[in-house]
């Protein structure tokens, strides 16, 4: 997938003098986000071409986000896409969802409807600050409501880098969705009535990190850099009312039990060395597949190696939806 650099932490490691002010301004820069990636200037032609129904929807807790719905096409493999299944693609810290959509929605599409959703405080989303995956589960918690609404009862999660923090978060928050009464939200007015919330029945998750302050404090490129990433990871509750690594990937994906997950990373992730990766996959269930592209950067699997990357994402995604619906 698109490579997604952390361009707003690139000054700071000439700034560290005392952990404490550091770490706060780590903190807030970590929570502005680059709305949009310079490249995507450039690409309005390219998702014309694509084409698709801008959307607008809100997240759970009522911030108001863009997202791009791409309708399901029919292939020549012998895979009939089903109007009440869909795939919901998550990007990654910096930028909007267009790269990946241009990247990733024409071969995802020939499996299920693709919702291409902008995170808060990204692309044309409300402004927010950007938590790593602890306030974006409620933008995932407000697509799966949208496509509730209109009719899917079956939705995969793909996501990239924070992306893919996400998508195993959600996942594990929310739940699956086989429970409902379980994954109610009980902040929801007593008499409120909804169409029913869709089952998650796989993820794919790409170039995730086993904890945040990992990629992030290898991002910074100081040294110490993982401890102070760590440092500011824990000034966030005071700003947003939460740890964002309460739910980072090792603490979560091990709640993802009966739900098909693809962990895909790159062979030379300068962010996610082997053995991180290798510790994600021995936390993840039983069952859960592991692609590694060897000459691939972070975020880079799909485009070194397409032919793979979309082989086993057939597999994995026809293969959740094919249960599903039995």
């Amino acid at each position: 997938m698109i490579r997604r650099p952390l361009v707003a932490m690139a000054a700071l490691g000439a700034a560290i003098v005392s952990i404490g002010p550091v770490s706060d301004r780590l903190a807030r820069q970590l929570m502005a986000a680059p709305r949009r990636l310079p490249e995507e200037a450039g690409m309005a032609v390219l998702l014309d071409r694509l084409g698709g129904e801008v959307v607008r929807l809100r997240s759970r807790d009522g911030i108001r986000l863009t997202g791009r719905w791409l309708a399901a096409e029919t292939g020549d493999d012998g895979w009939s896409p089903d109007p009440r299944e869909a795939i919901l693609l998550l990007h990654g810290y910096s930028g909007s969802v267009t790269p990946d959509l241009l990247e990733l929605g024409p071969f995802l599409r020939r499996t299920a409807g693709v919702l291409g959703l902008d995170f808060r405080g990204h692309g044309g989303s409300d402004d927010a600050p950007t938590t790593f995956g602890l306030d974006e589960v409620e933008d995932v918690a407000g697509a799966l409501a949208w496509l509730g609404e209109r009719g899917v009862r079956r939705v995969a999660i793909v996501g990239s880098s924070m992306g893919a923090v996400t998508a195993i978060a959600a996942t594990a928050v929310l739940g699956d969705g086989r429970l409902p009464a379980a994954d109610l939200d009980p902040d929801a007015p007593v008499a409120a009535a909804g169409a029913p919330r869709p089952r998650i029945v796989s993820v794919i998750a790409d170039s995730a990190s086993p904890e945040l302050a990992l990629v992030v404090g290898r991002r910074l490129g100081v040294p110490g850099g993982v401890r102070l990433a760590g440092h500011a990871f824990s000034r966030f509750p005071r700003i947003v009312g939460g740890d964002p690594r309460s739910t980072e990937p090792i603490a979560a994906v091990g709640l993802l039990e009966d739900v098909p997950l693809l962990l895909v990373h790159g062979g030379v992730d300068r962010l996610i060395p082997p053995k991180a990766a290798a510790r994600l996959v021995a936390a993840a269930p039983p069952g859960t597949r592991h692609l590694v592209v060897v000459a691939a950067d972070h975020g880079e699997a799909h485009a070194k190696d397409p032919g793979a990357w979309e082989a086993v994402a057939a597999e994995v995604l026809r293969g959740a939806f094919a249960r599903a619906r039995d």
